[in-house]
Protein backbone atom coordinates (compact mmCIF):
# COMPACT_ATOMS: atom_id res chain seq x y z
CA UNK A 1 0.00 0.00 0.00
CA UNK A 2 1.66 3.36 -0.54
CA UNK A 3 2.17 6.07 2.48
CA UNK A 4 1.46 8.83 2.47
CA UNK A 5 5.02 10.77 2.65
CA UNK A 6 5.69 14.21 3.03
CA UNK A 7 8.98 16.15 2.74
CA UNK A 8 10.73 17.54 6.44
CA UNK A 9 9.18 20.98 6.46
CA UNK A 10 5.49 19.63 5.62
CA UNK A 11 5.89 16.96 8.49
CA UNK A 12 6.65 19.80 10.70
CA UNK A 13 3.75 21.87 9.95
CA UNK A 14 1.55 18.86 10.88
CA UNK A 15 -0.49 18.59 13.62
CA UNK A 16 -0.89 14.83 14.33
CA UNK A 17 1.43 13.66 17.32
CA UNK A 18 4.93 13.03 16.35
CA UNK A 19 6.25 9.55 16.50
CA UNK A 20 9.48 8.60 16.85
CA UNK A 21 9.72 4.18 16.26
CA UNK A 22 13.23 3.80 16.53
CA UNK A 23 14.57 2.41 19.68
CA UNK A 24 15.29 4.15 22.69
CA UNK A 25 19.04 4.53 22.62
CA UNK A 26 18.62 6.56 19.41
CA UNK A 27 15.60 8.75 20.66
CA UNK A 28 17.79 9.54 23.37
CA UNK A 29 20.58 10.82 21.53
CA UNK A 30 18.39 13.15 19.44
CA UNK A 31 14.66 13.45 17.86
CA UNK A 32 12.51 15.77 16.88
CA UNK A 33 11.23 18.31 19.51
CA UNK A 34 7.80 17.01 21.02
CA UNK A 35 8.00 13.71 19.43
CA UNK A 36 7.15 10.64 21.28
CA UNK A 37 9.36 7.46 21.29
CA UNK A 38 7.18 4.53 20.16
CA UNK A 39 10.15 1.82 19.59
CA UNK A 40 9.53 -1.14 17.27
CA UNK A 41 12.52 -2.98 19.10
CA UNK A 42 14.62 -2.29 21.88
CA UNK A 43 18.12 -1.16 21.70
CA UNK A 44 19.10 -5.08 22.01
CA UNK A 45 16.89 -6.31 19.90
CA UNK A 46 17.70 -3.50 17.44
CA UNK A 47 21.13 -4.55 17.67
CA UNK A 48 20.48 -8.23 16.99
CA UNK A 49 18.53 -7.74 13.26
CA UNK A 50 21.43 -5.53 12.45
CA UNK A 51 24.03 -8.20 13.30
CA UNK A 52 21.68 -10.76 11.45
CA UNK A 53 21.23 -8.50 8.22
CA UNK A 54 25.24 -8.40 8.08
CA UNK A 55 25.91 -11.96 8.67
CA UNK A 56 23.24 -13.73 7.16
CA UNK A 57 21.29 -10.99 4.62
CA UNK A 58 17.75 -9.36 4.39
CA UNK A 59 15.71 -12.04 4.60
CA UNK A 60 17.06 -13.84 8.13
CA UNK A 61 17.19 -10.26 9.47
CA UNK A 62 13.25 -9.69 8.61
CA UNK A 63 12.25 -13.05 9.39
CA UNK A 64 14.33 -12.11 13.31
CA UNK A 65 12.00 -8.79 12.89
CA UNK A 66 8.65 -10.43 12.41
CA UNK A 67 9.54 -13.30 15.49
CA UNK A 68 10.70 -10.54 17.98
CA UNK A 69 7.71 -8.16 17.57
CA UNK A 70 4.95 -10.27 16.67
CA UNK A 71 4.42 -11.33 20.30
CA UNK A 72 4.14 -6.94 21.08
CA UNK A 73 1.95 -6.16 18.27
CA UNK A 74 -1.45 -5.99 20.80
CA UNK A 75 0.39 -3.88 22.78
CA UNK A 76 2.02 -1.30 19.70
CA UNK A 77 -1.58 -1.40 18.78
CA UNK A 78 -3.23 -0.26 22.01
CA UNK A 79 -0.52 2.51 22.33
CA UNK A 80 -1.00 3.90 18.72
CA UNK A 81 -4.94 4.35 19.44
CA UNK A 82 -4.24 5.78 22.87
CA UNK A 83 -1.71 8.12 20.66
CA UNK A 84 -4.39 9.04 18.24
CA UNK A 85 -6.83 9.60 20.88
CA UNK A 86 -4.96 12.67 21.67
CA UNK A 87 -4.82 13.90 18.04
CA UNK A 88 -8.14 15.86 17.68
CA UNK A 89 -8.88 13.35 14.41
CA UNK A 90 -5.18 14.77 12.74
CA UNK A 91 -3.19 11.82 11.19
CA UNK A 92 -0.37 10.00 13.72
CA UNK A 93 2.92 11.56 12.04
CA UNK A 94 5.46 8.59 12.02
CA UNK A 95 9.53 7.97 11.40
CA UNK A 96 12.29 5.70 11.62
CA UNK A 97 15.79 6.85 10.99
CA UNK A 98 15.56 6.31 7.29
CA UNK A 99 11.89 6.17 6.64
CA UNK A 100 12.26 2.33 5.75
CA UNK A 101 10.90 -0.67 7.57
CA UNK A 102 10.72 0.17 10.69
CA UNK A 103 8.08 3.50 10.02
CA UNK A 104 6.30 0.72 7.26
CA UNK A 105 5.98 -1.64 9.40
CA UNK A 106 4.40 1.00 12.30
CA UNK A 107 2.04 2.63 8.91
CA UNK A 108 0.85 -1.27 8.57
CA UNK A 109 -0.42 -1.51 11.66
CA UNK A 110 -1.88 1.91 12.05
CA UNK A 111 -4.23 1.12 9.08
CA UNK A 112 -5.04 -1.78 10.47
CA UNK A 113 -6.83 -0.41 13.61
CA UNK A 114 -7.81 2.62 11.07
CA UNK A 115 -6.20 4.88 11.69
CA UNK A 116 -4.67 7.99 9.51
CA UNK A 117 -0.63 8.31 9.31
CA UNK A 118 1.65 10.23 7.35
CA UNK A 119 5.30 8.93 7.46
CA UNK A 120 8.28 11.20 6.87
CA UNK A 121 10.29 11.27 3.92
CA UNK A 122 13.99 9.92 4.14
CA UNK A 123 13.01 9.62 8.27
CA UNK A 124 15.20 11.23 11.01
CA UNK A 125 17.93 11.22 8.71
CA UNK A 126 16.81 13.77 6.31
CA UNK A 127 14.87 15.66 9.83
CA UNK A 128 18.96 16.18 10.59
CA UNK A 129 20.01 17.46 7.14
CA UNK A 130 17.53 19.73 7.39
CA UNK A 131 18.35 20.89 11.17
CA UNK A 132 21.79 21.21 9.44
CA UNK A 133 20.84 23.45 6.56
CA UNK A 134 19.35 25.84 8.81
CA UNK A 135 22.52 26.82 10.37
CA UNK A 136 24.06 27.69 6.87
CA UNK A 137 20.69 30.17 6.34
CA UNK A 138 21.54 33.94 7.13
CA UNK A 139 19.94 35.24 10.42
CA UNK A 140 19.28 38.20 11.44
CA UNK A 141 21.21 37.19 15.14
CA UNK A 142 21.55 40.37 17.36
CA UNK A 143 23.80 39.51 20.92
CA UNK A 144 22.50 40.70 24.59
CA UNK A 145 25.87 40.97 26.48
CA UNK A 146 26.62 41.89 30.07
CA UNK A 147 28.63 41.09 32.98
CA UNK A 148 28.00 37.81 35.26
CA UNK A 149 24.84 38.33 37.14
CA UNK A 150 22.88 41.01 34.35
CA UNK A 151 19.84 39.18 34.23
CA UNK A 152 20.50 38.84 30.81
CA UNK A 153 18.26 35.63 30.68
CA UNK A 154 15.56 36.69 32.57
CA UNK A 155 15.55 39.72 30.21
CA UNK A 156 15.39 37.80 27.25
CA UNK A 157 12.34 35.70 28.80
CA UNK A 158 10.25 38.78 29.22
CA UNK A 159 11.28 40.14 25.66
CA UNK A 160 10.13 36.86 24.38
CA UNK A 161 7.14 36.94 25.95
CA UNK A 162 6.28 40.37 24.58
CA UNK A 163 6.73 39.03 21.52
CA UNK A 164 10.75 39.61 20.37
CA UNK A 165 12.01 37.04 18.72
CA UNK A 166 14.51 35.13 21.05
CA UNK A 167 16.67 31.77 21.14
CA UNK A 168 17.49 30.90 24.58
CA UNK A 169 20.75 29.17 24.15
CA UNK A 170 21.31 28.80 27.87
CA UNK A 171 17.42 27.11 28.33
CA UNK A 172 17.78 24.92 25.53
CA UNK A 173 20.79 23.57 26.53
CA UNK A 174 19.82 23.15 30.17
CA UNK A 175 23.39 25.19 31.47
CA UNK A 176 23.45 28.68 32.53
CA UNK A 177 27.42 28.56 30.71
CA UNK A 178 29.56 28.70 33.48
CA UNK A 179 31.41 26.26 35.94
CA UNK A 180 28.20 26.80 38.20
CA UNK A 181 25.55 26.84 35.15
CA UNK A 182 24.27 23.15 35.63
CA UNK A 183 23.06 23.73 38.96
CA UNK A 184 19.43 23.28 39.60
CA UNK A 185 19.38 22.30 35.56
CA UNK A 186 17.98 19.31 34.21
CA UNK A 187 19.90 17.01 32.42
CA UNK A 188 21.44 18.28 29.36
CA UNK A 189 20.64 17.27 25.89
CA UNK A 190 23.10 15.59 23.47
CA UNK A 191 24.84 18.08 21.06
CA UNK A 192 22.92 16.61 18.69
CA UNK A 193 19.24 17.17 20.03
CA UNK A 194 20.62 20.71 21.21
CA UNK A 195 20.67 21.55 17.41
CA UNK A 196 17.72 20.26 16.94
CA UNK A 197 16.19 22.52 19.33
CA UNK A 198 17.66 25.49 18.27
CA UNK A 199 17.04 24.48 14.48
CA UNK A 200 13.09 24.07 15.12
CA UNK A 201 13.18 27.36 17.07
CA UNK A 202 14.77 29.01 14.69
CA UNK A 203 12.47 28.04 11.76
CA UNK A 204 9.85 29.19 14.29
CA UNK A 205 11.37 33.17 14.09
CA UNK A 206 11.41 33.32 10.12
CA UNK A 207 10.09 36.77 9.63
CA UNK A 208 11.58 38.39 12.54
CA UNK A 209 13.81 41.22 11.85
CA UNK A 210 15.73 40.40 14.59
CA UNK A 211 16.38 37.65 16.57
CA UNK A 212 18.04 37.93 19.82
CA UNK A 213 20.38 35.63 21.61
CA UNK A 214 23.10 35.78 24.92
CA UNK A 215 26.32 36.50 23.90
CA UNK A 216 27.85 33.01 24.67
CA UNK A 217 31.16 30.96 24.83
CA UNK A 218 31.02 28.24 21.83
CA UNK A 219 30.21 25.97 24.39
CA UNK A 220 27.23 25.59 26.84
CA UNK A 221 28.01 23.08 29.71
CA UNK A 222 28.86 19.67 27.24
CA UNK A 223 26.57 21.52 24.26
CA UNK A 224 28.27 23.22 21.62
CA UNK A 225 26.80 25.72 19.23
CA UNK A 226 26.00 24.90 15.85
CA UNK A 227 29.26 26.08 14.17
CA UNK A 228 27.36 27.97 11.04
CA UNK A 229 25.01 29.75 14.26
CA UNK A 230 28.06 30.11 15.92
CA UNK A 231 30.26 32.49 12.66
CA UNK A 232 27.35 34.15 12.68
CA UNK A 233 27.25 35.08 16.59
CA UNK A 234 30.81 36.40 15.93
CA UNK A 235 29.83 38.60 13.35
CA UNK A 236 26.35 40.33 15.28
CA UNK A 237 25.51 43.47 16.72
CA UNK A 238 26.30 43.42 20.92
CA UNK A 239 24.06 45.42 22.69
CA UNK A 240 25.59 45.18 26.76
CA UNK A 241 23.05 45.85 29.28
CA UNK A 242 24.45 47.07 32.68
CA UNK A 243 23.73 46.56 36.45
CA UNK A 244 25.77 48.00 39.38
CA UNK A 245 27.49 45.40 41.55
CA UNK A 246 25.02 45.76 44.58
CA UNK A 247 21.96 44.02 42.09
CA UNK A 248 24.32 41.88 39.88
CA UNK A 249 25.05 40.49 43.36
CA UNK A 250 21.09 40.15 44.59
CA UNK A 251 20.74 38.41 40.95
CA UNK A 252 23.08 35.67 41.84
CA UNK A 253 22.27 35.15 45.12
CA UNK A 254 18.54 34.42 44.46
CA UNK A 255 19.81 32.18 41.54
CA UNK A 256 22.54 30.13 43.55
CA UNK A 257 21.69 30.60 47.21
CA UNK A 258 19.45 27.88 46.98
CA UNK A 259 21.93 25.21 45.26
CA UNK A 260 23.75 22.51 47.25
CA UNK A 261 26.50 23.86 49.49
CA UNK A 262 28.62 21.08 48.23
CA UNK A 263 27.63 21.44 44.21
CA UNK A 264 29.11 25.07 44.85
CA UNK A 265 31.93 24.26 46.44
CA UNK A 266 32.91 21.74 43.69
CA UNK A 267 31.94 23.72 40.97
CA UNK A 268 34.39 26.63 43.02
CA UNK A 269 36.89 24.12 43.00
CA UNK A 270 36.66 22.67 39.10
CA UNK A 271 37.91 27.41 38.35
CA UNK A 272 40.39 27.21 41.55
CA UNK A 273 43.18 27.77 39.16
CA UNK A 274 41.33 30.62 37.39
CA UNK A 275 40.68 32.29 40.37
CA UNK A 276 43.86 31.99 42.34
CA UNK A 277 44.15 30.45 45.72
CA UNK A 278 43.42 33.60 47.60
CA UNK A 279 40.04 34.47 46.05
CA UNK A 280 39.37 30.30 45.80
CA UNK A 281 39.88 30.08 49.81
CA UNK A 282 37.72 33.49 50.59
CA UNK A 283 34.83 31.78 48.10
CA UNK A 284 34.92 28.89 50.25
CA UNK A 285 35.41 30.01 53.36
CA UNK A 286 32.31 32.42 51.86
CA UNK A 287 30.39 29.23 51.12
CA UNK A 288 30.95 27.25 54.52
CA UNK A 289 29.37 30.09 56.40
CA UNK A 290 26.77 30.60 53.93
CA UNK A 291 27.65 34.29 53.15
CA UNK A 292 26.16 33.67 49.81
CA UNK A 293 26.96 37.20 48.31
CA UNK A 294 30.36 37.50 49.75
CA UNK A 295 31.28 33.73 47.77
CA UNK A 296 29.30 35.61 44.22
CA UNK A 297 31.90 38.47 45.23
CA UNK A 298 34.91 36.44 44.71
CA UNK A 299 33.85 35.10 41.97
CA UNK A 300 32.73 37.93 39.89
CA UNK A 301 36.23 39.74 39.78
CA UNK A 302 37.45 36.48 37.38
CA UNK A 303 33.83 36.72 35.27
CA UNK A 304 34.02 39.73 34.80
CA UNK A 305 37.86 39.97 33.29
CA UNK A 306 36.40 37.62 31.06
CA UNK A 307 33.50 39.24 30.30
CA UNK A 308 35.38 42.34 29.22
CA UNK A 309 38.52 40.47 26.79
CA UNK A 310 35.52 39.52 25.06
CA UNK A 311 33.95 42.22 24.54
CA UNK A 312 36.91 44.00 23.54
CA UNK A 313 37.35 41.28 21.12
CA UNK A 314 34.39 41.29 19.73
CA UNK A 315 34.14 45.06 18.68
CA UNK A 316 38.12 44.99 18.33
CA UNK A 317 37.98 44.34 14.53
CA UNK A 318 34.39 47.02 13.60
CA UNK A 319 33.40 48.61 16.56
CA UNK A 320 29.97 48.76 14.64
CA UNK A 321 29.37 45.89 15.92
CA UNK A 322 28.34 47.30 19.26
CA UNK A 323 25.44 48.86 19.66
CA UNK A 324 26.33 50.54 22.84
CA UNK A 325 24.81 49.97 26.27
CA UNK A 326 21.97 50.25 28.07
CA UNK A 327 21.85 51.07 32.25
CA UNK A 328 18.87 49.35 33.61
CA UNK A 329 19.25 50.06 37.30
CA UNK A 330 16.71 49.28 39.58
CA UNK A 331 14.52 47.96 36.78
CA UNK A 332 12.90 44.66 36.58
CA UNK A 333 13.31 42.51 33.96
CA UNK A 334 9.22 42.89 32.55
CA UNK A 335 10.17 46.80 32.86
CA UNK A 336 13.65 47.00 31.21
CA UNK A 337 11.87 44.65 28.48
CA UNK A 338 8.81 47.28 28.24
CA UNK A 339 11.34 50.10 28.18
CA UNK A 340 13.77 48.18 25.52
CA UNK A 341 11.01 47.81 23.26
CA UNK A 342 9.49 51.16 23.40
CA UNK A 343 12.44 52.95 23.47
CA UNK A 344 13.01 50.93 19.90
CA UNK A 345 16.18 49.42 20.68
CA UNK A 346 14.42 45.97 20.35
CA UNK A 347 12.03 45.55 18.17
CA UNK A 348 8.88 43.30 19.13
CA UNK A 349 7.50 41.15 16.19
CA UNK A 350 3.86 42.32 16.49
CA UNK A 351 5.04 45.88 16.55
CA UNK A 352 7.65 46.27 13.66
CA UNK A 353 5.17 47.66 11.67
CA UNK A 354 4.93 50.33 14.09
Amino acid sequence: MERNRQPVERFLGGRGPVVDVRAPAEFAQGHIPGARNLPLFSDDERAAVGTTYKQQGRQAAVQLGLELVGPRLGELGRQLKALAAESDGEPLRLHCWRGGMRSESMAWLATQLDLSVLLLEGGYKAFRRWVLERFECSWPIHLMGGRTGSGKTDLLLALANRQAAVVDLEGLAHHRGSSFGSLGMPPQPSTEHYENRIAITLEGLREAEQIWVEAESAQVGRCRIPAGLWRQMQAAPLLEIRRPLEERLEQLVAVYGVQDPSALREATERIARRLGPQRTSAALAAIAEQQWGEAARQMLDYYDRCYDHELERHGGSNQHQLLGHVDLSGLSADAAADQLISRGVIKAQGRNAA
